[in-house]
């Protein structure tokens, strides 16, 4: 699978006092997305846990071109653009449906960790279905 896309509806309780969808949630969004990326891939979160597999979070960056409001139907497509030794890297467009407008991307870097959050090697399961795909152009300074 090269991406992946995940759809979501705005609500109220994601807009802030100017009726936009509050800058922080869309970490949220890009969340679910991931969550629902590798559960199409048959690799839910949870038995990833269940394995002592933990992947937190060590960089998130986000770039907003254009705002979202309440009851906007949006996409949250997912990419992996890197895998490394024992990292992973996603990339995100959050997408107005219905559009080609791309009004938000960005990218979260994880790294896989065990119980003891010390950095462990990618499990073999995951690196075969895993397509590395990049959505986005690199980042300029």
């Amino acid at each position: 699978m090269e991406y992946f896309d995940h759809e979501y509806r705005v609500i109220y309780a994601d807009t802030d006092r100017m009726g936009v969808t509050y800058y922080g949630h869309y970490f949220r969004f890009f969340e679910a997305a991931r969550n629902e990326y590798f559960r199409a891939l048959g690799l839910p979160y949870t038995e990833c846990e269940k394995k002592g597999l933990f992947l937190p979070v060590g960089e998130a960056h986000a770039k907003y071109i254009a705002p979202s409001t309440y009851d906007d139907e949006l996409i949250i497509r997912t990419s992996v653009s890197h895998l490394g030794a024992s990292s992973i890297k996603f990339q995100y467009q959050v997408i107005r449906k219905g559009t080609d407008k791309i009004i938000t991307t960005g990218d979260t870097l994880h790294v896989f960790v065990d119980k003891t959050l010390r950095p462990c090697r990618i499990p073999d399961e995951i690196r075969q279905k895993v397509k590395v795909h990049t959505l986005l152009r690199s980042r300029k300074p």
